[in-house]
């Protein structure tokens, strides 16, 4: 047999988290695993048992496109999976898409770090696909720093939330946050290439159950905004709203603002950040 594929991995993993009510079939019967049979999602899809097999161990990485969009519908995947279905398809099928890894180190541009400057007093910062923190400006830095996210030669704000016991505290609702950091890190990898960086990340957090059971269930999704609640030791229960905007680079850098969500918070920001006006630094700068 050959060796599983990140599309069949995904396929299987996806097949897996639907329910037969959810297609509008009946749930009777015992299942030995969870999720659709395979032979239902075929039926769904229009192909044949033998082919989705073929698909999942590997056997076959070169599905037309009318086979993805069959197999996406049948799996009744959003349009974030939709697209991450149809990239590791490109990627499994064609080794030239699937470029050398990509050095650790990722440079700034210099307008960017400019934004980061002018967006001062609002917070704000530069991650990497990885969930490293390359830049940030003086007032994302002050708030951050007290709750050990800066801590480290090499900030990662995944590595933090799984490795460090404060990140609990932090997030009162550190599971929500978890799923998504883990399913937007499932995209970020896709959609960057390959990475040392990132490679290492994985390796690294796969012995932390709560991030392995997260990363085998090959959820993918990305909030570009949304709101969380984050307890700074300082002031208090803050409630943010976030914004993230995708630079047009291909190592799929994206700043982040924090803006607060209320009064109080608002208030909170600018107690945690004070002294913020100044020179942006960028993390790992002496």
């Amino acid at each position: 047999m050959s060796e599983r594929s990140p599309l069949g991995e995904y396929l299987r993993a996806r097949r897996e988290q639907v329910q037969p009510a959810d297609v509008g079939l009946p749930a009777s019967g015992r299942r030995r695993t969870p999720g659709l049979r395979r032979e239902e999602v075929a039926t769904l899809a229009g192909v044949s048992i033998d082919y989705l097999v073929r698909l999942e161990q590997g056997r076959d990485v070169n599905p037309s496109a009318g086979v993805l969009a069959a197999l996406a519908a049948a799996l009744r995947l959003d349009d974030d999976e939709r697209m991450h279905l149809f990239k590791l398809a490109a990627i499994s099928g064609s080794t030239e898409l699937c470029p050398a890894a990509r050095a650790a180190v990722v440079d700034i541009p210099p307008p960017i770090r400019q934004l980061l400057d002018r967006l001062d007093p609002t917070p704000a910062f530069v991650l990497g696909a990885a969930g490293d923190v390359l830049a940030a400006n003086r007032a994302w830095e002050t708030i951050a720093r007290p709750l050990g996210m800066l801590d480290g030669e090499a900030p990662n704000l995944v590595r933090y939330l799984f490795l460090d016991a404060r990140a609990r505290d932090v997030y009162p609702e550190w599971d929500d946050v978890a799923d998504g950091q883990v399913a937007a890190l499932r995209q970020a990898g896709v959609r960057a290439g390959p990475s040392i960086a990132f490679d290492a990340l994985i390796e690294e957090l796969l012995h932390v159950p709560d991030f392995a059971s997260r990363w085998a269930a090959h959820t993918v999704a990305e909030k570009r905004r949304g709101a969380k609640r984050i307890v700074h030791p300082a002031v208090g229960e803050l409630h943010i709203t976030f914004e993230t905007l995708l630079l047009a680079d291909d190592a799929y850098l994206r700043l982040i603002t924090w803006l607060p969500a209320d009064e109080a918070t608002a208030s909170g920001l600018l107690t945690a950040a004070t002294g913020t006006a100044g020179r942006l630094r960028v993390v790992g700068e002496s």
